[in-house]
């Protein structure tokens, strides 16, 4: 479902510009409004909608959820830590969806410029960089031993 800008609502700050991986999300020069200047390269993670502080952005439903005509809105509640999804059908129908917030806090992980670099024996590890102290646990959960004993 790719994105767009409600023009009535969008404040021209920028957010959504600043977050999106895919580069898409820009500012018009004249309106000062953002809009997506490629849908079809948008990768549906929504960062955009979850940083846009006017709730400005949008999404398009696909066919299989929400026929022509449809309206989905996305807002998030931070204080809640929620994230409200609305469809209203053209028919006037109306479904809300409410899921919790599990993305990260802004600003709480550290870039790789904070991390030591690994020593070159962790080249043949089948461990991640850092892990398991990364990931704040003391060792990574392993699956029980196989027994193979023969009947």
């Amino acid at each position: 479902m790719p994105t767009y800008t409600d023009m009535t609502r969008c404040d021209g700050c920028g957010e959504c510009v600043d977050i999106c991986p895919s580069d898409i999300m820009h500012i018009d020069p004249v309106y000062r409004r953002s809009y997506n200047v490629e849908p079809n390269f948008c990768w549906e993670c929504y960062a955009c909608v979850k940083a846009c502080p006017q709730h400005a952005i949008d999404v398009r439903g696909y066919a299989d959820f929400a026929p022509l005509g449809h309206k989905v809105r996305v807002l998030r509640e931070e204080k809640k830590g929620l994230i409200f999804w609305k469809i209203r059908y053209r028919d006037g129908r109306l479904k809300e969806f409410t899921f919790p917030i599990r993305t990260t806090p802004w600003g709480s992980i550290k870039p790789p410029s904070d991390y030591e670099a690994p020593d070159l024996n962790a080249l043949s590890s089948p461990m991640l960089s850092h892990e398991p102290a990364a990931l704040h646990v003391e060792t990574l959960p392993t699956l029980p031993a196989f027994n193979k004993t023969k009947v």
